[in-house]
């Protein structure tokens, strides 16, 4: 089925609403969508499969735009409704992580050229490849990223991204950004651009006017926090794990930018400010349930908490808590109890729907 057939059947059951801006989008995905029908990449790289006769693979798409305006909910509907079977779909902030383990194993096996054998792998399975919000922070995946898709390009593997910043801004301002600058044009080649830019914040929209803090810890909170995570992930997920300096930080549940862990996850680890930053780096949105009673009792990690809640303020990501007590009731008992005043009126704060906007 049409990704635009797909689109209007879920519009005629109440689980979308019209958004002109994704109806644009979805041109281009159905026209994807037709080009892969009877595609099969040769593998033998553009200029070899040319000369062999086979035709040229169908462009990939690069949607961009702002948070919540359906980039996730687009490619995923494309992907689902696409005929190709060889296919693959994965955060990319995921993909990299895999990446650099499969060249610590080839480097490790004494291969010289670690990011071949990686692609070739990714090649011989993979027909088309969705990532989902593709960002690059760092010096290391900046000067990965650009050979790999390199190879990926030229073996005709047909990509589809979403990222919230237009090619010309990824790794912006990054060490070395010039060396980096051919991949940006490498993207605008293969891929179609678009600006997904539309008015409507669809995710903030299913958090406006909920409730986004409960307590007392029980059934009846388990049960709001279970169904807003299945609302916001759709009722899929996996790990998310984060490289820190040798050590995994792990959020054990996570799908498109939304994470899920417990109070115990976060902070009965021995976690540091620069843990906490990189979890605000990855996630819009994040569910931390279970959060007891604080007192000298668990000092260390009431500590860990209050500096989870900085980052995570500071980074604007959308917070959903499940706490045994009302902000200014978690923690009346300690040397803490004077400094938590303030992670109390940012868990309030933090509750407002329009507080990340």
């Amino acid at each position: 089925m049409l990704p635009i057939l797909e689109y209007e059947r879920r519009m005629a059951s109440g689980e979308l609403n019209n958004d002109p801006d994704q109806r644009s989008a979805l041109e281009l995905l159905n026209e994807l969508h037709k080009g892969l029908a009877n595609y099969k990449p040769s593998k033998l790289g553009y200029l070899k499969s040319f000369f062999a006769g086979n035709r040229r693979p169908p462009k990939g798409i690069y949607i961009y735009g702002g948070v919540g305006r359906g980039k996730s909910m687009l490619m995923d509907l494309f992907f689902e409704q696409t005929p190709t079977k060889a296919k693959r779909r994965v955060h990319f902030h995921g993909f990299m992580q895999k990446v650099h383990e499969a060249m610590h194993r080839a480097r490790k096996a004494g291969v010289e050229d670690a990011i071949k054998p990686v692609a070739q792998e990714i090649i011989q399975s993979t027909d088309l490849l969705c990532f989902d919000e593709m960002q690059i922070n760092d010096i290391t995946d900046a000067m990965i990223v650009g050979r790999l898709f390199e190879y990926l390009f030229d073996a005709g593997v047909v990509i589809v991204t979403t990222s919230n910043r237009p090619p010309e801004d990824l790794y912006k301002d990054g060490l070395n950004r010039s060396l980096f600058l051919p991949f940006i044009e490498m993207i605008k080649s293969h891929l179609t651009v678009y600006c997904l830019d539309s008015e409507t914040d669809h995710r903030q929209n299913r958090l406006t006017d909920q409730q986004l803090y409960f307590q007392p810890l029980d059934e009846t909170t388990d049960f709001a926090v279970t169904h807003l995570w299945q609302e916001l992930s759709g009722g899929k997920s996996e790990p998310l794990v984060i490289k820190r300096k040798g050590r995994d930080v792990v959020i054990p549940e996570f799908n498109s930018g939304v994470g899920k862990a417990s109070f115990s996850d976060l902070c009965a680890k021995p976690l540091g400010p620069g843990d906490y930053l990189a979890i605000a780096k990855a996630l819009r949105a994040l569910i931390i349930t279970d959060i007891p009673k604080l007192s000298k009792a668990n000092n260390n990690e009431a500590k860990r908490f209050v500096t989870l809640i900085d980052a995570l303020y500071e980074a604007k990501v959308k917070l959903i808590a499940s706490a045994a007590a009302e902000p200014e009731k978690l923690y009346t008992d300690g040397a803490g109890a004077f400094e938590f005043e303030r992670t109390a009126s940012r868990l309030r704060e933090m509750q407002s729907a329009d507080w990340d906007t």
